[in-house]
């Protein structure tokens, strides 16, 4: 009886993981856990990160992206202007052959601009991305990571790695 128990535990630990991970494939490109954290109700952006594998051989270079969530999507970045980090919108974002490029709190990373309604722990939202070789790939977005922090944080001062 405590085999069978054992075997019942193992499977459900292994299907409650499986369905914690997330990735999509498309024209070569590996996206794996796309993921925003949680906004206060009232905010008016929040931002999305994920990681883009290149496994192809031609280059590719995200477009853009678009939710329902948000008015608008712009690619952002950041950089030093002196002693301060700035945001900075970005009209693409190339992704060579054979890289990765990681959409992270104080880099690269999705601006959720206009939300609609600010995503909660738990919750999880669609977003297409346009890439110029894969076409659109749709993933959805899982809102995790910690509660929001001031804006200051968010975009890049706090440092806070998923």
């Amino acid at each position: 009886m405590n085999v069978m128990r054992s075997a019942i535990a193992s499977l459900l630990l292994l299907s409650a993981s499986g369905a914690l991970a997330h990735e999509y494939e498309q024209g070569g490109l590996h996206i794996d856990h796309p993921w925003s954290r949680p906004a206060p109700p009232m905010a008016a952006n929040g931002s999305a990160y994920l990681v883009i594998n290149n496994q192809g051989r031609a280059d590719d270079v995200l477009l853009g992206a678009s939710t329902p969530l948000a008015e608008r999507v712009e690619i952002h970045t950041h950089l030093m202007d002196g002693d301060m980090m700035k945001m900075r919108q970005l009209k693409s974002l190339p992704i060579p052959a054979g890289e990765t490029v990681s959409l992270a709190p104080g880099g690269h990373h999705l601006m959720l601009m206009g939300l609609k309604q600010a995503p909660q722990l738990g919750d999880r939202f669609p977003l297409t991305l346009r890439f110029e070789q894969a076409g659109e790939v749709e993933v959805e977005i899982s809102v995790d990571g910690e509660e929001a922090k001031p804006a200051k944080e968010v975009h890049g001062y706090g440092h806070h790695h998923h």
